[in-house]
């Protein structure tokens, strides 16, 4: 009689016994944030293409707006810039270590500046994050062409002053070719406009560099047709989309 009593009185196996198998997660009302507007949020949120939105975001995108702000705006541009650093750094080099001028990179470029830019916006796109996503692109891979051209200077510089000439050496890249000239008449005398005209001469002859590759006109309207594409990814990615809404969710449910 005494085992049963003891039997009767254990309680059944997931009564009350916690759950340590199973993450539960509390949710703290006013400290979570709508991934759109950043604004606080308490009580119901939804989710808009996945993301956490707040009430007023997720309305607007139900009626066909998608939501936008300046800080969404702020972080797309600041990580689509970061990307575009990281896309000339890699493109200047490879040419720069190989010798070898692969237009193709111009591609990786543009998906990588758009990517960014989504990331920063948390999916948000439309014109101006596709306007600002090609001019990102743009100036990544052109202004490429100075750190090459100056590499390409400074190498032939050393050529002539070791007197070592180059048997069957070719230029690694058309769109280089002013601006290693460029290089070189600054690394023999600068013109009377200082660092500030320099870098004024530099960034112009970076900017102009895929038009100026046009001197050889086959290998120019490649590198043009390249680009172009390159560029119609980064428009392309960062177009506005269709967004999905769910909700409302409750806050303390998860």
């Amino acid at each position: 009689m005494a085992n049963e009593q003891e039997i009767e009185k254990t309680p059944a196996l997931g009564a009350d016994v916690p759950q340590f198998a199973t993450a539960e997660y509390a949710h703290i009302p006013g400290t979570e944030r709508c991934r759109i507007c950043s604004s606080f949020i308490s009580g119901e949120y939804y989710r808009v293409n996945n993301q956490m939105a707040c009430a007023k975001c997720a309305g607007e995108a139900r009626e066909g707006q998608p939501s936008d702000s300046h800080a969404s705006f702020a972080r797309a541009l600041l990580l689509g810039a970061g990307a575009a650093l990281i896309g000339l750094i890699l493109y200047a080099a490879f040419t720069i270590t190989t010798s070898f001028y692969f237009g193709y990179i111009a591609l990786g470029v543009g998906w990588l500046v758009a990517k960014a830019m989504l990331k920063g916006s948390n999916g948000i796109g439309g014109r101006r994050y596709q306007i600002a996503a090609v001019l990102l692109t743009y100036t990544a891979i052109s202004m490429a062409a100075v750190p090459i051209g100056i590499a390409g200077a400074i190498k032939h510089q050393k050529e002539k002053t070791t007197v070592v000439t180059p048997a069957g050496s070719a230029d690694s890249s058309t769109n280089t070719g002013s601006v290693q000239d460029a290089s070189r008449e600054n690394a023999s005398g600068p013109s009377g406009g200082g660092l500030g005209g320099l870098l004024l001469q530099l960034l112009f002859l970076g900017l102009a560099s895929p038009f100026m590759e046009l001197q050889d006109p086959v290998h120019g309207l490649i590198g043009l047709v390249i680009l172009f594409v390159g560029l119609r990814i980064a428009f392309q990615l960062t177009a506005a989309r269709a967004l999905d809404v769910d909700g409302p969710h409750n806050v303390m449910a998860g």
